[in-house]
């Protein structure tokens, strides 16, 4: 595997393997002779899918995961859907949208096999840098929250309750914490 397809690969909670069928596998064989560009995309699709089969990627994400040309990647595509080893479940309307892609379960599959009757759908969502426009340069807001077990700690004066005053005699039960980005 490519240093560039293993930097794109999502850590821990996605499976590691996937099954395929002997059949499935003889009939890849027959796909890398007669359209090579289209098994080497399956087998990067097979790779990036999650349980349910599907990945949503750009088709400048997969020329890049498969160093081929756009162009390419559309005539491998072409050729995947054609022979019914893929299909695609488009997202969004025609202009501004996009498709997720769902292998074929006969071929590949990472889940139980009872559990691919389950219409729920579900996708791995692969994004490359290159495809946005604008990734934003400032931070984005933070909200402090407390994890399990922890007390928080009053700090700051802190603001007046949006309903009532303070009780006579009660701190207020959520006290507010000074933002360091605004002084």
């Amino acid at each position: 595997m490519s240093d560039d397809v293993r930097k794109y690969h999502q850590s821990g909670t996605r499976g590691t393997w996937v099954q395929t069928e002997r059949a499935g596998h003889e009939a890849w064989a027959q796909l890398i002779h007669h359209a090579p560009r289209a098994a080497q995309l399956l087998h990067v699709l097979v790779a990036n899918m999650d349980e349910r089969g599907a990945l949503v990627a750009s088709q400048a994400t997969l020329s890049k995961l498969t160093g081929v040309s756009v162009a390419t990647t559309k005539r491998a595509l072409a050729e995947l859907i054609k022979g019914q080893w893929i299909q695609t479940i488009r997202i969004g309307g025609e202009r501004g949208g996009t498709l997720a892609y769902v292998v074929n379960s006969r071929i590949a599959w990472a889940d139980s096999r009872e559990n691919l009757k389950l219409a729920r759908f579900t996708a791995r969502v692969l994004i490359s840098s290159e495809d946005q426009a604008d990734l934003g340069g400032e931070p984005l807001q933070q909200v402090p929250a407390l994890a399990p077990g922890e007390l928080q700690l009053p700090a700051g004066e802190g603001g007046k309750p949006p309903a009532q005053e303070s009780l006579e005699g009660m701190l207020p039960d959520l006290p507010s914490l000074p933002n360091p980005a605004a002084q």
